[in-house]
């Protein structure tokens, strides 16, 4: 059995820090979202922002075509219908689980395509302007940066009170 190339592992380890694997920089994104309710992934802070809900999907989403770039996989194998952002408007609870749940499932196909992939391939181009290894770095942090944002909306939710925005 081949050792997997140390650049490769050090990426899966990227993205599950940023995912849900212990770090030193704090929450990661599915600890941000442990214990939400749908009724508190609903909340919108104002007419026209999204929720923490539509982060989830978008994140979920996002993992999707980076394994794509990653395994050249064609388009329109992501389970909802649409792309990037997707309107989650109403707190329902079993919608709430599934959506937790396609995005625990496009984080572990992510992962496994990443395990796969040949150390030769990171600096390939994956589009127009990234290499493949960018676009996987580039996916840690995006989870990072969502973690935040549902992080600051929790707060607000505490401070704004039991209002729903809209």
């Amino acid at each position: 059995m081949k050792k997997p190339d140390p650049a490769v592992v050090q990426l899966v380890a990227a993205i599950d820090e940023a995912f849900d694997a212990r770090a030193w920089h704090g929450t990661n994104l599915r600890g941000s979202l442990r214990g939400l309710t749908a009724t508190q992934a609903a909340w919108r802070p104002g007419a026209g922002r999204h929720n923490i809900w539509e982060i989830v999907v978008h994140a979920a989403y996002w993992k999707y075509r980076v394994r794509r770039a990653v395994t050249g996989e064609e388009r329109g194998a992501f389970p909802l219908k649409g792309s990037n952002w997707f309107a989650r408007d109403r707190p329902e609870p079993l919608r709430w689980e599934q959506d937790l749940e396609l995005l625990v499932d496009q984080h572990r196909g992510l992962r496994a395509a990443i395990e796969s992939v040949a150390f030769a391939r990171l600096g390939s181009a994956a589009g127009k302007r990234y290499t493949l290894g960018a676009m996987i770095r580039g996916i840690a942090a995006h989870d990072l940066y969502h973690a935040g944002q549902i992080q600051l909306l929790k707060r607000m939710q505490v401070t704004a009170g039991p209002r729903r925005g809209r």
